[in-house]
């Protein structure tokens, strides 16, 4: 494909149905990202508000997600502390 052809939406199709399906694990992944995403602003909105949740947030994450009545899952561990600032 370069500009002289540009390729029309039924070849990509075609290319497209060529592909194997996705794996399990990322379909799943997928599936569970939401939920993730919520529990995350869930928590952040909580460390907002509550000066004390916050430092035990930034001092023991995962206690502090047990102590907001979240499992500390390593995919919600890790979004929120790609989201929490340095501290």
């Amino acid at each position: 494909m370069n500009e002289n052809t540009p390729m029309d939406e039924v070849r990509l199709a075609e290319l497209l149905r060529e592909l194997p399906p996705a794996p399990e694990a990322w379909l799943q992944a997928a599936q569970e990202r939401p939920a993730i995403a919520r529990a995350a602003d869930q928590v952040l909105e909580l460390a907002e508000a509550d000066a004390e949740f916050r430092r035990t947030l930034i001092a023991d994450l995962e206690d502090a997600l047990r102590t907001a009545g979240h499992e500390p899952d390593p995919r919600l561990v890790e979004t929120l502390r790609r989201r929490l600032p340095e501290g």
